[in-house]
């Protein structure tokens, strides 16, 4: 039979105190889970392309875009793009309009003068990493000549009509040639009234004759001019 082995009081105090002292405590395991990280946006690039550079007083002009993305041949459809303007007397850039969807043309843009335009296309952000951001750009600069208009009568000696707009106590230079496309000599200047109208009888000079009246260019629209014939015996 086996012989028994009495532990002395201050052992087993001991043994219980290193006992106690290897109990492991369980604590949570806490995953942090990093956010996931939005890829940065894909360069674009914004072409603005008009019908037209020049156009009369009162026409229009449209003004065709094309949004692209670098990531892709597909023209980008979100966001929105504005169409801005620079009026030939000003130095500030002005919002015309701006469009529901990026690449979506301007139409039937009515220039009070001759202006400059271009398009900045606002780029787009995501609403999930999944999905492509695109960045923001800008189109090159164009000009749109808008010319004034002049009136006049369909036939005779008797020139009457108005020019438009903002043509009132100014010059029209009369021309007259008997060639109709080359030696035209001044003839005379005639000035028009408060309201742009001019009136001026032409002499009967015998044979024909072709006269040109020209409206020149200032710095808010392009000249403008039309021929006329006269004959008599």
């Amino acid at each position: 039979m086996g012989r028994m082995t009495r532990l002395h009081p201050t052992a087993r105090r001991l043994l219980g105190s290193t006992l106690a002292g290897g109990v492991v405590v369980a604590t949570p395991f806490v995953v942090t889970v990093a956010p996931a990280v939005a890829a940065a946006p894909v360069d674009t690039t914004t072409v603005a392309t008009p019908n037209t550079t020049k156009i009369e007083f009162g026409q229009t002009v449209d003004i065709a875009l094309d949004v692209d993305s670098d990531a892709s041949t597909s023209t980008v459809d979100d966001g929105t793009s504005t169409l801005y303007a620079r009026e030939a007397t000003s130095t500030r850039w002005t919002a015309v309009s701006s469009n529901t969807s990026a690449s979506l043309d301007f139409l039937s843009v009515r220039p009070r003068m001759t202006t400059t335009y271009k398009v900045v296309y606002g780029g787009y952000d995501a609403p999930s990493a999944q999905d492509d951001s695109f960045a923001s750009s800008e189109s090159a600069e164009f000009t749109v000549g808008v010319a004034r208009t002049i009136t006049y009568p369909t036939g005779g000696f008797e020139m009457k009509g108005r020019v438009r707009p903002a043509y009132g106590k100014r010059t029209i230079v009369i021309k007259v040639s008997d060639e109709e496309t080359s030696g035209f000599k001044k003839y005379r200047k005639i000035r028009t009234d408060r309201r742009g109208r001019y009136s001026v009888t032409l002499p009967r000079r015998s044979g024909e004759w072709f006269w040109t009246f020209i409206v020149r260019a200032d710095d808010q629209y392009r000249g403008t001019r039309f021929k006329w014939r006269t004959w008599a015996s």
